[in-house]
């Protein structure tokens, strides 16, 4: 009997939303998405090890040990997971550059570079970078040079018309997110396609579609399965082992959602930093949440660098 994530396939690209090398054996996903607070969970299992033990070897001695030896994971995770998928991997900069452009792009380019390295050619990544407006022109940059992005934490439909008119590759929706929010705000709940996350994301399908712009849309941060079927037929679906689980345990047959064919369209408008900044500004969930998830990355990030540092000092 066919179940749910074998007909989601029909009509999605899945994406593993994971670190973890050994779920996306079983899975097996087109491509793979890792961020900050998943390599810090990869980093204390017991099958990536190794991986940590590497990295920490190869940068110690060096100049900023500590988050050369981030990166370096970073890398050898994406490296491994790519051995096991046919697509793509997205590694992420750190949190706490996206507010700098420049900074931005020089860490993309030095992770492209190690990507390299290691034999993985940059048609293969997807530079991750969080969807403030210097991360956005910071990607507009990364592409102009041929290093494709996947732009994150994107919450509002400012934020997806930037990254479109930027020509970014892929835009990840926070499904989850969003949801949770209004569900806080509202005190109630919300299923299918009355999901305010789901809506999200079929007003910029929608809207991207209308207006031909490739830019892929990718949601992700998905709660439960519910929310992943009422965007079956969106371009790709990152979703994490347990809900990729879930969905390989329910038989069943899904058809692509008519949410994200039927409703209104948004007419094209091109947004200067000033008309962002207020656009975004205005959407009072998205402001929280866009910087919410920016200070968890970056501690998640904090965390894995004193993770790394006290194994460097047993090194040393």
């Amino acid at each position: 009997m066919t179940s749910k994530l074998d007909s989601l396939k029909q009509h999605t690209l899945i994406v593993a939303d994971t670190g973890d090398i050994d779920a996306i054996r079983q899975h097996q996903p087109i491509d793979a998405t890792t961020n900050p607070s998943l390599l810090l969970k990869a980093a204390e299992l017991t099958s990536c090890e190794p991986l940590l033990e590497r990295a920490i070897g190869e940068a110690a001695g060096g100049t900023e040990p500590v988050s050369n030896a981030c990166d370096r994971f970073a890398v050898a995770v994406g490296s491994e997971i790519l051995g096991l998928i046919p697509g793509r991997i997205s590694t992420e900069v750190d949190a706490r550059l996206s507010f700098d452009q420049d900074a931005t792009f020089r860490k993309a380019c030095e992770l492209i570079e190690l990507y390299e390295r290691a034999g993985i050619t940059r048609d293969r990544v997807l530079i991750k970078i969080a969807a403030t407006w210097e991360g956005i022109q910071a990607a507009a940059a990364l592409e102009r040079e041929g290093i494709q992005c996947n732009l994150t934490l994107l919450f509002s439909f400012a934020q997806a018309r930037a990254c479109a008119d930027a020509g970014v590759y892929l835009i990840s929706p926070f499904v989850g997110r969003i949801y949770d929010w209004y569900k806080q705000h509202e005190g109630r709940d919300f299923s299918g396609t009355d999901d305010p996350g789901v809506q999200s994301v079929a007003r910029i399908f929608r809207y991207y579609k209308a207006h031909m712009y490739e830019t892929v849309v990718m949601g992700a941060s998905f709660r439960n399965t519910g929310q992943i079927e009422a965007l079956t037929g969106c371009d790709r679906l990152t979703i994490s082992p347990q809900l990729l689980q879930s969905l390989q345990e329910q038989p069943g047959t899904l058809q692509p959602s008519t949410i994200l064919r039927q409703g209104v369209v948004d007419e094209r408008i091109e947004l200067d930093q000033i008309a962002f900044r207020w656009a975004h500004n205005e959407d009072a969930m998205a402001t929280e949440k866009l910087a919410e998830g920016i200070r968890a990355f970056a501690a998640d990030q904090l965390k894995l660098e004193k993770l790394v540092a006290a194994k460097l000092g047993s090194v040393a």
